[in-house]
């Protein structure tokens, strides 16, 4: 019996060498199996050495207690005891593989394969591993042999011999020796198909890289030929039939569990695709269908097993088209898509502990350097290797990736990957998860030799590294090109002027060679100006580089930089505020409307930041009304006074415009969004308000100007058209009606006298050419049209309402709302036409008729000569006009009798239409959607061609940057204007069924 004293000894002991569970230890220590060597202190010395040294201690036992009798048990323990190396190496599985454990377990004389120590057995490669898997004649021997080989590979790299790239490629060795041993086991199997086929298995991914993991699906292609004089039909199906065969002896689980899965799913057509094809055949795929991604994948194939003269001439036939892959359109867009993709599939809950697909992880390293390869591996062949880290290393060698750089990242992909290789190691299983639980975390943080309070040293390190991988995997594309513009410190390797044009090329630069002279003008020098540009150019080359057009993006740049460059807030706030700066480059590269704006005061792009410029949430009309009034009343005259006006209303165009831009981009933080309702609502609402308080204030300064303070007339502006519906685009006119009503003792002829004069002067200042954009006011929905008074009293609108109005008329007094003025006077020229508008008892059938008249001639006669009707958004089938004059309809007919109708807005109307059941819940969808897009699409032309337009852009890149802004990315405008066709299309079925009662 241990004595107390003993006991609490030995306890401490244990606790000292990192068991976490003493007591258990204690009891296995005095197991009658460690009985020889119990007392020595080498062993606990061992043990607390590894891993996990609870793991080890157990996984020992179980070892001896497998051993065939007491004379093996002894040799085992002796051997121990005796030989430093094969302590270090068994121990050190144990303690960091519960899997390898338990195959020792099973097969109990294995643990010799770990006592040699010459230095050929250091570094195995696949000669040597084809020989430890010559034995296996049959699946379940195979399995066996490759563990007793990963036993010695894990012994390596726990005990440091073998660094993680060395692991890596000895893994990729052994599965090379595998799948070459496999391969002989189906030939064996069916000696005819083997003789009439030649097959080459081509290994891809990390076993083709020469960098695999632990446990890992091997990723191989399959090439097939006929040997000389047998059919070539019948040659592949036999091939075919071996590889099935040789895929199911490594991934089926047997007795002995299995392999790894081998997945063929990168194979021209995928799974759909069939399994082996000739050379030929993969050629022409190539060659015609394949995407991106594929010319990506073949970076790392590589001939391991079968015919390796046919897998070389596969690799020799495919190289040319992968080294040309940068040269397809929208090659870097198609990439880094790919990357978000993979990021976007990760389920939530799991984002924050993976390791390889997450934001900062492995598969961000890389992506980052395959993308690297690819441009620059067509004219520089020391950069074509499939193994990240090698590749990573010849890019710094040839100044294709910052030397600091490619430094901070070898070091991150090596810690992460041999994170990576403790988490699989533990149970051989495929996951790239980060484990939770503590022991787990401190078993792994023990491994990779951090000793003191390993779980928070681990999560410390990881996310340090992970850091640096999320800072640089993008910068890694665009800081180079600025050294290559720069002056570097002697030694350093610079970007060509070559190489520079080639990755700007592939970024989708127009014109590289300007775009080179944009970053030298901003990045060199050194100024402290030039050091912040060169911190924030390769991230905001990235985000040019997202758009239509990134030659805009960055030369609008340089103008901003240009203009505020001396001014302390500028780079200060694009530095420090995250969200200044992306959205500035979302902003600068959409289009010309935005930067226009912002290139007339170029201290807005304060309204981009966080901080107390006031973000980019649109300002309410009455935060409006008052500050234009205020720098009216500032102000020395009425030129003077409307300039004012007219400065609020450019900055808060801008305003509009960046929100709408940024939010239909989205951010690396804020995804797009998704509601485009909302963003059509929050356009029209806020160029709505700001066009009525630049009215507002126009009129005070032109009644200020030329009588005081007290015009001889009432004066009131009534919104109408898409201003009174709250819907007015960047381009749109202020259409409106002006109404007067004179003073108590002026004489009328004075009054209108004024009235005429304030309008003219209202109009002639909204467009004094100057630095902010004009405000055409028109006026052409008034009775009579242009043939009639631009303004009249409100007793003349009542009689001729009453006396001459057509149905037309009452139709645009459907938009009618005051904006602007005396408000009992506009509250009482809305009372006059309410009737009009919603006549009691609703449209008789002759009025119904004429309108439905005049629709169709307006849509023979308007429509421009050459439009495509199914593209005009505004007379174009299932456009705007159809849509609104569709609800008009209705609330001239109905708005009577239902309250909800009686709305400037469509979308309300529509709203309301359906809420009274007038319209199914299914065609008011159809219609708003139709409507919805359709005035995106204005809003987009505009904004991105800097005028307005009713249809698409028939330039390729104007009509791409309004696909990027509706949410279509490079290379799908032809979907947009699918989709375009098809919505509108639905929507007049409606019109028709509707409004023509078809």
């Amino acid at each position: 019996m241990t004595a107390p004293g003993r006991r609490s000894t030995t306890f401490s002991r244990l606790l000292r060498h990192g068991f976490t569970d003493p007591s258990a230890a204690e009891r296995l220590l005095e197991s009658a199996e460690l009985a020889p060597v119990r007392t020595d202190p080498v062993l606990l010395d061992a043990l607390g050495a590894t891993a996990d040294p609870d793991l080890a201690l157990s996984g020992l036992v179980r070892l001896v207690e497998a051993q065939d009798g007491h004379t093996a048990q002894r040799e085992l323990l002796d051997t121990l005891i005796a030989a430093k190396p094969l302590r270090d190496r068994l121990l050190g599985v144990l303690g960091a593989s519960a899997a390898l454990a338990d195959h020792l377990a099973r097969h109990p004389s294995d643990w010799q394969e770990l006592v040699t120590y010459e230095p050929q057995d250091l570094h195995p490669g696949v000669t040597e591993f084809e020989r430890g898997l010559a034995a296996a004649a049959d699946p379940v021997s195979l399995r066996v042999a490759y563990r007793r080989c990963l036993l010695s590979i894990a012994a390596r790299d726990v005990c440091g011999t073998t660094d993680l790239a060395q692991t890596a490629a000895e893994l990729a060795d052994l599965a090379t020796a595998t799948l070459r041993a496999a391969l002989a086991i189906a030939r064996g199997a069916a000696p005819d198909d083997a003789a009439q086929c030649r097959l080459a298995v081509i290994a891809m991914g990390k076993c083709g890289g020469h960098e695999l993991n632990y446990v890992s699906d091997v990723d191989v292609i399959f090439v097939g030929e006929a040997v000389e004089g047998a059919d070539e039909r019948k040659a592949v199906q036999a091939a075919s039939r071996l590889a099935s065969h040789l895929m199911r002896i490594c991934s089926e689980t047997t007795v002995e569990g299995s392999i790894w899965p081998v997945d063929a799913n990168l194979r021209p057509e995928g799974r759909n695709g069939p399994l082996v094809r000739t050379l030929s055949s993969h050629l022409a795929y190539y060659q015609r269908w394949a995407k991106t991604w594929e010319f990506q994948a073949l970076l790392k194939a590589r001939p391991v097993a079968g015919d390796l003269e046919l897998g070389e001439e596969y690799v020799a036939t495919l190289a040319p088209l992968v080294w040309h892959a940068a040269e397809r359109e929208n090659f870097v867009a198609d990439v880094q898509k790919m990357r978000r993709r993979v990021v976007e599939n990760i389920p939530a809950a799991e984002i924050e502990r993976e390791l390889k697909l997450g934001p900062g992880g492995l598969r961000d390293v890389e992506f980052a350097v395959q993308l690297l390869q690819l441009v620059h591996g067509r004219a520089d062949t020391s950069l074509r290797s499939g193994t990240t880290l090698d590749a990573l290393k010849a890019l710094a060698a040839g100044g294709y990736v910052g030397r600091a750089d490619a430094v901070q990242l070898d070091e991150a992909y090596r810690f992460l990957r041999s994170m990576e290789h403790r988490i699989q190691l533990y149970r051989l299983r495929r996951t790239h998860l980060v484990p939770e639980g503590d022991a787990d975390l401190r078993r792994i943080g023990r491994s990779l030799g951090l000793r003191s309070d390993p779980v928070a040293a681990l999560h410390r390190e990881w996310k340090r590294h992970a850091a640096v991988v999320r800072r640089l995997h993008e910068k890694l594309f665009y800081r180079p090109l600025l050294d290559a513009v720069a002056q570097l410190a002697p030694g350093e390797s610079r970007l060509s002027a070559d190489a520079a044009r080639e990755r700007l090329v592939a970024l989708g630069y127009a014109d590289p060679a300007a775009a080179l002279r944009h970053l030298e003008a901003l990045a060199s020098g050194v100024t402290r100006k030039a050091a912040i540009q060169r911190t924030l150019l390769p991230v905001l080359l990235g985000w040019f580089a997202d758009s239509a057009d990134p030659d805009a993006g960055l030369l609008n740049f340089r103008k901003v930089s240009d203009a505020l460059g001396k001014t302390p807030w500028y780079l200060r706030l694009l530095r420090d505020e995250g969200a200044a700066a992306e959205n500035l480059a979302r902003v600068l590269s959409a289009g010309r409307l935005a930067p226009d704006l912002l290139m007339r005061a170029p201290e807005a792009v304060a309204l981009l930041g966080d901080g107390d410029g006031g973000g980019l949430e649109p300002r309410p009309r009455a935060h409006l009304e008052q500050e234009i009034l205020a720098g009216v009343g500032r102000a020395a005259g009425g030129e003077q006074a409307v300039t004012a006006a007219r400065g609020v209303r450019r900055r808060e165009l801008f305003r509009t415009a960046a929100a709408d831009i940024v939010a239909s981009y989205g951010t690396e933080e804020t995804p797009a969004v998704a509601d485009q309702g909302a963003l059509v609502d929050l356009v029209g609402g806020a160029v709505s308000d700001l066009t009525a308080a630049t009215l507002a204030g126009t009129l005070r300064a032109v009644v200020r100007d030329g009588w005081g303070e007290t015009l001889p007339t009432r004066f009131a502006v009534i919104g109408m058209g898409r201003f009174g519906g709250h819907e007015l685009g960047y381009g749109s006119d202020a259409d409106v009606l002006f109404v007067h009503e004179p003073r108590e003792g002026v004489a009328e002829r004075e009054a209108s006298q004024a009235a005429n004069a304030v309008v003219s002067e209202m109009r002639r200042l909204l467009q004094i050419p100057s630095a902010d954009p004009p405000l055409l006011i028109d006026a052409d929905l008034r009775p009579e049209g242009k043939s009639g008074p631009l303004v009249r009293t409100l007793k003349s609108y009542e009689a001729y309402y009453r006396r001459w109005s057509l149905v037309w008329e009452s139709q645009a007094l459907l938009r009618a709302e005051f904006v602007a003025g005396d408000a009992d006077l506009g509250g009482r020229f809305i009372e006059l036409v309410d009737p009009l508008r919603y006549p009691a008892e609703g449209l008789g059938e002759d009025a119904v008729r004429e309108i439905r008249r005049l629709k169709a001639r307006m849509e023979t006669e308007r429509m421009p000569r050459g439009a495509d009707p199914t593209l005009h958004t505004k007379l174009g089938r299932g456009g705007l006009s159809d849509v609104e004059w569709t609800v008009q309809l209705l609330q001239l007919r109905h708005g009577w009798v239902e309250p909800g109708l009686r709305t400037t807005r469509t979308r309300e109307a529509l709203a309301a239409a359906c809420a009274a059941e007038l319209i199914s819940t299914e065609d008011a969808a159809t219609l708003d959607e139709a409507w919805v897009l359709a005035t995106r699409v204005r809003n987009a032309v505009m904004l991105v061609r800097g005028r307005a337009g009713d249809t698409f852009p028939s330039g390729a890149r104007e009509l791409a940057a309004v696909g990027r802004y509706l949410g279509y990315g490079p290379g799908h405008v032809g979907e947009l204007l699918d989709d375009y066709r098809r919505t509108t299309r639905r929507a007049r079925a409606v019109v028709e069924e509707l409004f023509y009662g078809a």
